[in-house]
Order: C-alpha cells, then structure tokens, then sequence
C-alpha cells in the first residue's frame, strides 16, 4: 500500500512523465512544474554536490538527481512536515539525500562548515503584508515564508564553493529584488526570462550566479513554454523542448 492510500490527507503525483512518484499534502504546499525547471537548469556533473534550499518535498533535488545520476544531494526545509515527505520522496525514487530540518535565515550547524558546487532555490514568491494568506499555514508559509529573498540569497551564496553556481527560479516582477541581492554577493549573473507564449511578459525567471565568477550581466531572450497566441483548445500545448523538459528530463540550457 502507497502512503497515500493510507494517508487521505497525501496525494502521490508523477513528475517527469512518471519517471518520479511524489508524496504531496492534498491542502498544502504543491510543486508544479516551478521545480522542474528549476533543476533543468542546472549545469551540475556527477559528483557535483547540490544544496536545495527550502527544498519542500523534495521535487526539484529529485528531477535534478534523476537527470544528473550521481548527484549528491542535500536539502534544507523549514516546516518538519515537509522535511519529512522529502525523505520519504527520496527514499522511495531510490536516490540518497539528506534532508536538515532548518531556517535559511539561521541554518543548522551542520551546514555551516559545507560548501557546494550549485545551491538551488526556489523561495516564497509574495511578501506576506501584501497578501491574504492560505488557510492551510503550511501552504502558507511556501508561499510567503518568512525570510526575505536578501537572506535566501545571502545563505545561498555562503554556502556556494569558489566558482560554484546559485540558481533560482522566482516570479519575474521580484527580478529587481533578486538582483540587487545577487550582486551582493555574486558575479558573471544571468536572468533567463520565462515567458507563456511568444509575444507575452514572462512571468517566472531563472537567475544564475557564480560565485567569485567575473562576468558582464546577461539578460536572455525570454523561453516560451507554450505554443500558439492562445490556448485553443482542452489540450495541453506546451512546446515540445518545454514537453522534453517536464516529461523526459530533458534539461534547460542558458544560451551561451
């Protein structure tokens, strides 16, 4: 028996055309295809290490390491309940992790003395004062934690060895925010824009630095996600490198 069938309040979702089976709170916090961009994006080798802060249950450290076999990956997550599904996750999609139970504000000890060849992040999207919040509080907290995007950064970039990579993936009208906060603390910083449809703002963007990196600022031409003006039609219309990304861990590359 699936924890889910015994557990009402947990739904277990395919991620990567099924190649992932994921445990979810039905009321809470959910991952959507956020993550999977996420970890598409990431240039990481076998033997990199990766840190996903405020990794939830786990899905994009998951995607990443089923794309990357070899991967060795840690996650940091706030709420207990969630560290907890991110453990069973990984458990049961056969990938080792370790999941710490912690604040990126304040994190444990045993992170402190840890560098990493990428740290991923995807961070609360709204400032709690601007919004009414979720009633479930664990949904809430994903949403609007209570860290502010400085500290995210801040931690990502302490925790990030010489020449390793921060990435996240945030919405696009924060990109300002997020950028001053990268280059407190990073260099050589690209945003890839993540647009709808052709013709339309993006949304979401991925952000990148690296750590001591040099490089000029680049802003890339924005990925389309899906096809057409519109949606037409009761049928999915993703574009088919964006269907390659969600269905086949296909990755996502920064142009060059």
């Amino acid at each position: 028996m699936h924890p889910s069938d015994a557990d009402p309040a947990l739904s277990r979702d395919a991620f990567l055309g099924g190649q992932l089976q994921i445990y979810q709170p039905r009321d809470g916090y959910r991952a959507g295809i956020d993550a999977v961009l996420l970890a598409a994006s990431i240039p990481a080798s076998a033997g990199d290490t990766v840190l996903d802060l405020g990794c939830g249950a786990g899905v994009a450290g998951l995607c990443l390491a089923r794309r990357i076999p070899g991967v060795i990956l840690t996650g940091l997550e706030l709420q207990p309940k969630y560290a907890a599904l991110a453990r069973r996750n990984a458990e049961e999609n056969g990938t080792e992790a370790t999941i710490l139970d912690g604040d990126v504000a304040n994190p444990p000890a045993l992170l402190k003395d840890e560098q990493f060849s990428h740290v991923i992040a995807n961070p609360p999207y709204f400032e709690r004062a601007s919004r009414t919040p979720a009633r479930d509080a664990g949904r809430e907290t994903a949403l609007s934690g209570p860290a502010p995007l400085s500290a995210w950064v801040s931690t990502a970039a302490k925790r990030t060895r010489p020449k390793g990579h921060v990435t996240f993936i945030h919405r696009a009208e924060r990109l300002p925010e997020l950028l001053s906060a990268f280059q407190s603390h990073l260099g050589s910083i690209e945003a890839l824009p993540l647009a709808p449809r052709p013709g339309r703002a993006a949304k979401l963007v991925l952000i990148r630095g690296r750590k001591n990196g040099n490089a000029e600022f680049r802003l890339h031409a924005p990925w389309c996600l899906h096809e057409g003006d519109a949606h037409l039609r009761d049928a999915e219309n993703y574009t088919k490198a964006t269907a390659c990304i969600l269905r086949a861990a296909a990755s996502l590359d920064f142009p060059d």
